[in-house]
Order: C-alpha cells, then sequence, then structure tokens
C-alpha cells in the first residue's frame, strides 16, 4: 500500500513530468476512480490549463493548476503515477492518462481502484476533502505529536495509522517506527511516558527521512521491514524471533524481546537504520 513516501515519491513524477506543461488531454479510460466528478466535467476543467507545483498531505496528492482547480489524487493499495509519452502503449490498469505539452503523458494507474480522483474547484474544496485528515507526519512538531498521541486510549500502532491523527503513516512504517523506538505495538498511546512519546516522534522522524529519500520504505535487511515477510523472520537488532498479529485489521509484525509490553529504553544498537 501507498503509504507517505511512496506518495511524496509520486509527487516528484508528477513534477519531474508534468510541472509548468500545459494539458492537451484527459483520457479518462476507467470512469470508476472518478469521485464526484465526470468525465467530461474533468475534461472541461482541466484541459487548457497548467500543471503546476503539486502538493502533498499524507496519503494526498494534490495536482494544483494555479488559479484553476486541483486535481486530488489518493492511491489506496494499488495506485502509482508514471510519467510516460503519449504513443506509449498503454497498459491494462491505466486508468486516466494527462497528456501535456512537450510530448509527455502522466497515467494514473491502479489495479485494484480503491481510491482514485476528486476535483476541487477552490481552497475551500480542497480543506473540505482534507477535513478528516490530522497533520502531515513529516510537517508535524513534537509537541502537536505528543498530544495527539497522550488524549488517544488505542494502542498506539492503531493510533500512529488513523490518519484522522496523523496522516501519512501506514501498516509498514508503524511497525518501522515503533521496532526503532523500542515500543510494544499494543501499548496504550495515552500510557507511553513523556521520553517515550520523544522517542517515538524522533525515531518517526528519522525513519521518515531515509524512506523518502528511498522512495518507498526499503526492506534493508537492517530495517524490520526486511524481515517481516520470511518464513520464520528474525529481528535484525536481536535476532530473536519475529511475531506477527493482526491489529486494527492490519498484520502487525513486533520483537517481543525489542518491544516488551512494559516501560523499556530500546538497545544501544538503535540507528538511523541506513
Amino acid at each position: 500500500m501507498p503509504e507517505l513516501p511512496d506518495v511524496e515519491g509520486f509527487r516528484k513524477v508528477l513534477e519531474s513530468c508534468a510541472k509548468g506543461r500545459v494539458i492537451e488531454r484527459v483520457d479518462v479510460r476507467d470512469a470508476g476512480v472518478l469521485h464526484g466528478v465526470s468525465r467530461r466535467r474533468l475534461r472541461e476543467a482541466l484541459e487548457g490549463r497548467r500543471f503546476t507545483e503539486p502538493e502533498r498531505h499524507g496519503k494526498w496528492l494534490l495536482a494544483r493548476t494555479g488559479d484553476g482547480p486541483t486535481l486530488m489524487l489518493h492511491f489506496g493499495m494499488t495506485g502509482r503515477l508514471v510519467c510516460g509519452r503519449p504513443d506509449d502503449a498503454a497498459e491494462a490498469h491505466d486508468r486516466v492518462l494527462f497528456t501535456v505539452s512537450g510530448d509527455r503523458q502522466l497515467r494514473y494507474r491502479d489495479q485494484r481502484k480503491l481510491q482514485g480522483l476528486w476535483l476541487a474547484d477552490d481552497d475551500s474544496d480542497v480543506a473540505r476533502l482534507l477535513d478528516d485528515q490530522g497533520p502531515d507526519a513529516m510537517a508535524v512538531d513534537r509537541e502537536d505529536f505528543e498530544a495527539a498521541l497522550s488524549a488517544r486510549r488505542g494502542r498506539v500502532k492503531t493510533v500512529l495509522t488513523d490518519q484522522s491523527v496523523l496522516a501519512g503513516l501506514g501498516n509498514l512504517l508503524a511497525d518501522e517506527i515503533l521496532w526503532r523506538a523500542g515500543l510494544s505495538p499494543a501499548r496504550r498511546a495515552n500510557d507511553l511516558t513523556d521520553a517515550e512519546r520523544r522517542r517515538l516522534y524522533s525515531q518517526m522522524r528519522r525513519t521518515l527521512r531515509s524512506a523518502v529519500t528511498a522512495g518507498r520504505v526499503p526492506p534493508r535487511a537492517s530495517w524490520l521491514t526486511g524481515h517481516r515477510d520470511a518464513p520464520d523472520p528474525t529481528c535484525p537488532r536481536c535476532d530473536g524471533h519475529l511475531r506477527r498479529s493482526r491489529m486494527a485489521s492490519r498484520t502487525t509484525v513486533w520483537c517481543p524481546r525489542c518491544q516488551p509490553e512494559e516501560s523499556r529504553a530500546p538497545g544501544k544498537s538503535d540507528g538511523d537504520g541506513n
């Protein structure tokens, strides 16, 4: 599932492929990914305009067109943006194609079509569509992060992946951050100590910086992500056996030795994990 680093990568694709270019043609190959807008209205609203500086909030991508409408994209579990040329053969899951000046084409590609595209006429429309989103995980400051956690009684894994609390973190990132911070995913968010919340914020920032640079949550050998899908996964820190469970309908992976349910500082090997 695309998480914040993936969507930041899609923002860069949009920027490099289409920023400053005139939208010459919008070809909707599958209207099933459109929400609240028809094929015709999408074409009429966008054709002839230019894509300007794109923005990202959590898992949402905002394709601005200057003083015109904003195309808002959410990638669900399988969506992505790719850049090609108008004469490239369309793939089966290419749902909407944006041909722009300079012989380029931006493609919204999505196999499962769980989310898709919205059109916001103005900033108030953008705000309405993002109304249920918390602060962006890359932009939130430590005080707001700690206040949000201390106000929630749910399990910390569930709180971290709740987009209304913090926008952008998904399953892989939450597990990775909690492992680095040495915190059990089953701990109650409001039971964390001040030191644990500070440590969690610090590890979230470090993990996001590395993942954004990689354009994804990288399955490196020094990361939990690099081990979680193994048949008998072991912890890259202590070599102990990892555990799997379901939490908030998501597969959760953690190390019971490094992430005990009682309060304890993580081991000395905690680091950036690059």
